[in-house]
């Protein structure tokens, strides 16, 4: 196997759990992904939400690496354009001198919520995104220190400088997304478990290594894997993709047609929703490394980010289980004896 395995978890709330005990599920299942062998554990951001207990991804990833040592731990994703980006430089920058090389900053695009959330993450200073790009490359010159001297802001630091800087990663579903992270030679993860597109999947992988040949290009990829392919169909059941459709022309992923129509309602445009068959991989182990292994040779993706979107928590365990990279070197070594 020449690519790597990642997990991202969103810190569902799942079985009635609550809050504080949905952050530790999260803290074990870092644990044991360190102890799997899994290269790198990310955790997400999202508002206002019953179902999702990760709000702020840089506070739980300090507290992750406070309980792991040695797995890369980062943000999957800081949502940039609700922050200042010396200020998230700053935040990294001090988890990074804590724990020197195992600090990952991935940035996202997405709002990470519906807009009255985002109007109370930007209170007083409303934000739709337009920056971005903008914001990206201050927050990429502050990581390396190389704000040119024309910048306004020329001589700023984010202090305190680590002597290991924080790893960063471009968060996209689209080849722009990944034509700007080859553009800055930056990492770029394509979030397959939200676009599923294998053609915008194929050209964004291209229009990236066009760019930026030897950087990394990962995927995170919605799996379940279980002992049986019946009883992974069984547990996926019928599992859809929520979007909403606004008539600026942005299109925004949505955990459930409730949430899509109150997204729609609290932006003041017109909009449509709609639902998609979700495309998650299933299967045995097998059947699912096989899968993997096709997509590494025909996109040319150096590591996938294992997302499992089911709420049942003995089952999701267990995909990873059975997905990790310790569970297949001890199947490989049987298939040798």
């Amino acid at each position: 196997m020449s690519y790597t395995l990642g997990i991202l978890d969103q810190s569902p709330i799942i079985e009635g759990a609550s809050n504080e005990q949905t952050l530790q599920k999260t803290v074990a299942l870092a644990q044991r992904a360190e102890q799997l062998g899994y290269t790198r554990f990310w955790v997400s951001e999202h508002h206002h939400t019953e179902s999702l207990a990760g709000s702020s991804p840089e506070v739980l990833v300090s507290y992750l690496l406070a309980k792991t040592k040695s797995i890369q731990i980062g943000s999957g994703g800081v949502m940039l354009q609700h922050y200042s980006p010396y200020k998230v430089a700053e935040n990294f920058h001090v988890l990074a001198s804590l724990e020197p090389g195992r600090v990952d900053l991935g940035i996202g695009k997405a709002p990470g919520g519906l807009p009255l959330s985002t109007k109370a993450l930007q209170y007083g200073t409303l934000n739709q995104g337009e920056d971005f790009e903008e914001r990206l490359i201050f927050l990429q010159q502050l990581i390396e220190q190389s704000i040119p001297k024309e910048h306004e802001l020329y001589g700023i630091q984010a202090t305190p400088i680590p002597k290991a800087k924080p790893t960063l990663f471009l968060l996209g579903a689209s080849p722009e997304s990944a034509a700007l992270a080859g553009k800055l030679g930056i990492a770029f993860v394509f979030a397959r478990f939200i676009n599923s597109d294998n053609d915008v999947l194929a050209q964004a992988a291209t229009i990236y290594r066009s760019h930026h040949p030897n950087g990394t290009f990962a995927i995170s990829i919605a799996t379940l894997a279980a002992p049986s392919k019946e009883e992974a169909k069984k547990l996926i059941g019928d599992q859809k993709i929520t979007k909403v459709h606004l008539a600026s022309g942005r299109s925004l992923t949505l955990q459930s047609v409730e949430l899509a129509e109150k997204f729609g309602q609290e932006s003041g445009e017109e909009y449509t929703v709609e639902q998609y068959e979700a495309d998650i991989l299933y299967g045995t182990a097998e059947d699912i490394r096989a899968n993997l292994d096709d997509y590494h040779v025909r996109f040319q993706i150096d590591e996938f980010i294992l997302h499992t979107p089911i709420l049942k928590e003995f089952e999701r365990q267990r995909s990873f289980e059975l997905l990790s990279p310790v569970h297949l070197q001890l199947q490989q070594k049987v298939k040798v004896i």
